[in-house]
């Protein structure tokens, strides 16, 4: 994705203005790649490789959620309810 196009994706996750390594802005990104890549992947049936960076994708979001529900919770049900 476009460096534009990433910092528009995460915005309602933002914590501030400039914010791009927060956990909730992170997932935000990967939700955007995810849904970019399930796309893809619904026209393009035996694309493996995208097939994988969906499956790390989607792992590394997991990742993110699980860190957040143990420090945060209340920012975690915020995210988990705006996905």
């Amino acid at each position: 994705m476009p460096a534009k196009k990433d910092a528009q994706t995460g915005t309602p996750f933002k914590r501030h203005e400039g914010d791009t390594g927060s956990p909730e802005f992170q997932i935000g990104l990967l939700s955007a790649a995810i849904t970019q890549l399930q796309g893809h992947l619904a026209a393009h049936i035996h694309d493996y490789d995208a097939k994988k960076s969906l499956l790390k994708k989607v792992a590394r979001r997991r990742r993110f959620m699980k860190y957040l529900k143990d420090t945060n919770i209340d920012v975690y049900l915020e995210v988990s309810k705006n996905l």
